[in-house]
């Protein structure tokens, strides 16, 4: 049996529950030449993204991005994260990207891109956040499985 006077004791107590939400305060980095330095990642591809105030062009590997990227779709991508913080033709990026393919490596420059305005300018974390594009994307090719021709292709049975 329960002893009633414990019972109706717990029932009538109430609590109180103090909370406290600590927020993570971003801090501006730059290196000693006044530039923002990332690092972006997409598929197989690795992008060292630099960003400093200018007129908006963008170098990949010593190139300009129009003969590196001939591709409009590709160069759009890499202008996304200008676009979604209402930043175009405001900075210049320096960037070296190795790995993958052409699309890969948009990605990651967007990825870098990304991260190195966030640090130049901590208050549009929550603009490129909630646009996805501080977020690294993980989908990467599946690997060769033993018995299949490709990761999932089997070869081709054959009767006789």
């Amino acid at each position: 049996m329960v002893n009633t006077n414990i019972a109706n004791e717990l029932n009538n107590t109430t609590y109180t529950v103090e909370t406290t939400v600590e927020t993570k305060e971003r801090v501006q980095k730059l290196d000693f030449k006044g530039r923002s330095y990332a690092t972006g990642k997409r598929k197989n591809a690795i992008a060292r993204v630099w960003i400093k105030p200018g007129s908006g062009k963008v170098m990949v590997n010593g190139i300009s991005q129009e003969k590196y990227f001939a591709r409009d779709a590709l160069r759009a991508r890499i202008g996304q994260p200008f676009v979604a913080a209402s930043r175009e033709g405001q900075y210049d990026v320096f960037c070296t990207v190795v790995g993958g393919g052409l699309s890969g490596q948009a990605g990651a420059i967007r990825h870098g891109i990304s991260k190195a305005l966030e640090l130049y300018e901590p208050e549009l974390h929550a603009v490129l956040k909630q646009n996805g594009l501080l977020t690294r994307d993980p989908r990467v090719v599946e690997r060769k499985m033993y018995g299949h021709y490709k990761s999932r292709r089997r070869f081709q049975f054959s009767k006789r």
